[in-house]
């Protein structure tokens, strides 16, 4: 039985640890010495396994995390006067604490509102034609989050209308993919069927969500945008000299196919979760569920009830409420012990 003092963490998928795929590949890469600097054999075996799924002969790079893959994209996507319109949201815009701004050394980054945590094409336009003027920042790149922060999916039509406001003006389209794993399993999509043949540019891929301990891939569909992009890398302290640790784990998910099977599971639980809080008395979502975050509106009594039983969620992210993420490890024994605190909560 579980304490209330233990911590039961569903604040985010960065909680989890590493799935057993690519603990194997890890411990496999330790068996011998390899180059350095992403000349071993496992970083060329993963490159070429991210062309073979997103069939396209890609740029590919690997980094520590998130925050310096979409800034270190963002700023080959666009010069320091350029600017990046994304939704009021997105994680570069409340999370990364100025680092597209920093890397960009100063391209400015537009919100707009959307309904569902999205970009929209016409708030898209209206940004882009507020101002023409040389005293403005030249807006050059949109960003869009896939999953999006509020746990909602842009569908290939939707992404297909941006990718046609984006051609109108001159636009680049990046792709911060931190849940795109979720995305392709919640929309019953293939990789390339929401990258590069909707007119994604570069993508931002995400492992540490997804059950790597650390590592994130950046491919550019664009290759010109990729020119000299291995001396950004080395220059904001992203080349790793041991590279396989990082790239192996990702083939251990790549080649077995953990990283679609993490996320359907993820969702799945998710899903479960999101029905039965809707059961509640009381309890509303406060957007689709559609990949592996449940938002929900509690009183600030059932949070509070909440926190002191040990669970981990965050209140702050979206617009207010509790924000549950599920993982490739999460079971429907924890889901199941959370909705009965929360029904002992709310009555």
């Amino acid at each position: 039985m579980t304490s209330e003092c233990t911590p039961r963490f569903l604040a985010s998928d960065n909680t989890s640890g590493i799935c057993p795929e690519a603990m194997q590949y890890l411990m496999e890469a330790n068996q011998a010495d390899d180059l350095a600097y992403g000349n071993d054999r496992w970083t060329e075996r993963a490159a070429n396994r991210f062309r073979e799924m997103f069939d396209y002969d890609c740029d590919v790079f690997f980094v520590f995390n998130g925050t310096a893959a979409n800034s270190l994209a963002l700023s080959a996507m666009g010069r320091s006067y350029h600017s990046v319109i994304c939704h009021e949201l997105a994680h570069i815009e409340t999370d990364e604490c100025g680092g597209p701004e920093f890397f960009s050394n100063g391209a400015k980054l537009l919100t707009s509102p959307g309904a569902n945590g999205k970009l929209t094409p016409e708030g898209i336009e209206a940004l882009v034609t507020k101002r023409r003027d040389i005293h403005y920042p030249k807006p050059k790149v949109v960003s869009l989050t896939q999953a999006t922060e509020v746990g909602t999916v842009y569908t290939r039509e939707e992404l297909l209308a941006i990718r046609a406001i984006a051609d109108k003006h001159d636009l680049r389209l990046h792709m911060d993919g931190a849940r795109f794993a979720n995305a392709c399993a919640g929309l019953d999509a293939t990789p390339a069927e929401l990258t590069w043949q909707v007119g994604v540019d570069a993508l931002c891929f995400s492992g540490t969500k997804n059950g790597l301990a650390m590592g994130e891939a950046i491919l550019f569909f664009n290759r010109e945008l990729a020119e000299d992009f291995s001396y950004r890398c080395k220059q904001a302290g992203q080349l790793a000299s041991k590279m396989r640790y990082i790239s192996a784990p990702w083939l251990g998910l790549l080649e077995s196919g953990a990283w679609l099977t993490n996320a359907q599971h993820a969702n799945a639980m998710a899903d479960y979760l999101s029905k039965g809080l809707q059961a509640l008395p009381g309890v509303s979502l406060m957007f689709p569920t559609q990949a592996n975050s449940v938002f929900v509106e509690l009183p600030s009594h059932a949070i509070n009830a909440l926190k002191a039983k040990g669970w981990t969620f965050y209140t702050f992210i979206g617009a207010g409420g509790a924000r549950f993420v599920c993982a490739w490890n999460t079971t429907v024994e924890l889901l199941d012990q959370l909705m009965a605190d929360i029904r002992e909560a709310m009555a």
